[in-house]
């Protein structure tokens, strides 16, 4: 029997499309939003997936844009009732139902501080979407499996899509544009061989640079939600500063590297750990000792980071139903989870 996350992972090209298509007037109008304001800064504001999401957003805007992102913590409004001086900036608030309560107390504290706020939901109305000066409806549909997948993707490319209006970039809008029938490839993508040298380790590493690291950390929750299963994500780089000291022989690690200034790094850091008899998987054709996965090259270093994501949810669906667990209903956790 299929599950919900399958069905959703699936639907992702699908999703996309109809986020690039029915919310493109207020995609433009975001960007345009940006554009006249010209923030020196931006901040984002989520939690869990949606955070991750942020993450990657972050790490576009400050390669495409030039501006510094910063995340803040929502606790900063909901429970310290700090006032911060945002009138120079643009907030990101991320948010799959729009109701979590410190999400929203942050992205209202934002607006009044005069930030131009951006709202990224798949619930419209919502409390997240009427706290902020530009909603917009990432139109991911309903999503019944627990763990998120395609309210993540359509987070990021509705992200994306207004970096590229408020940049006006060529090369990234045409990338966004493209990237439905980038995920019809990358969503049939399978990654099953890494499933048989994860034996019976009750802990692994997901690394990845710049946006890939994002993917990483998505990827490590998801091994926690779905699996049970114990998963760290960190930099290629940081990772050899003390954490690769837990790294031996039949360690798992997955490499997740993307076409671009940040493979090489990726690559080095995930050979150098096959040296130490660890099992490591690449998504790069340069790795000379860790394995190759397969990976869509997408022609852009940012939307070919995101591609990633498809054929690992695809793996980590089947991963967590050969281990007789249910991916739609992990212990303990609920669809909408609400923080003060």
């Amino acid at each position: 029997m299929q599950t919900n996350m399958r069905r959703e992972i699936d639907e992702i090209p699908e999703a996309a499309a109809r986020l690039l298509d029915g919310s493109a007037d207020t995609l433009k109008a975001a960007g345009a939003a940006l554009r006249a304001k010209d923030p020196a800064f931006l901040v984002t504001i989520a939690r869990g997936s949606s955070d991750h999401a942020a993450l990657f957003l972050k790490y576009a805007i400050e390669l495409q844009a030039g501006r510094p992102v910063a995340s803040l913590g929502p606790s900063l409004a909901s429970i310290y009732g700090a006032d911060l001086k945002l009138g120079g900036a643009a907030a990101i608030a991320i948010s799959q139902s729009g109701k979590s309560p410190d999400i929203v107390a942050m992205a209202q504290s934002a607006t009044r501080a005069g930030a131009v706020s951006i709202a990224l939901t798949n619930t419209v109305p919502s409390p997240i979407a009427e706290a902020c000066t530009h909603p917009l409806d990432i139109l991911a549909g309903p999503e019944l499996a627990v763990a998120a997948t395609k309210s993540y993707v359509n987070s990021i490319v509705a992200g994306l899509a207004v970096l590229g209006e408020w940049t006006g970039d060529a090369a990234l809008k045409r990338a966004v544009a493209d990237l439905p029938n980038q995920f019809a490839k990358a969503v049939k993508l399978d990654w099953q061989d890494f499933a048989a040298d994860l034996g019976e380790a009750e802990s692994l590493y997901v690394l990845g640079r710049g946006p890939a690291l994002a993917i990483a950390s998505e990827a490590a929750l998801k091994f926690k939600e779905t699996s049970g299963m114990h998963a760290e994500a960190y930099s290629s780089a940081e990772v050899l500063h003390g954490p690769v000291a837990l790294v031996g022989a039949k360690f798992p690690v997955l490499a997740l590297a993307a076409r671009d200034a940040a493979e090489a790094s990726v690559v080095d850091s995930a050979d150098g750990m096959s040296t130490k008899g660890a099992v490591v998987h690449v998504t790069s054709a340069r790795a000379q000792k860790a394995k190759r996965l397969p990976f869509v090259e997408t022609g852009h270093p940012i939307t070919d980071a995101l591609t990633l994501i498809l054929p690992f949810y695809g793996f980590v669906e089947a991963w967590s139903r050969s281990r007789g667990l249910n991916p739609d209903a992990p212990a303990s956790l609920k669809k909408v989870t609400e923080t003060r």
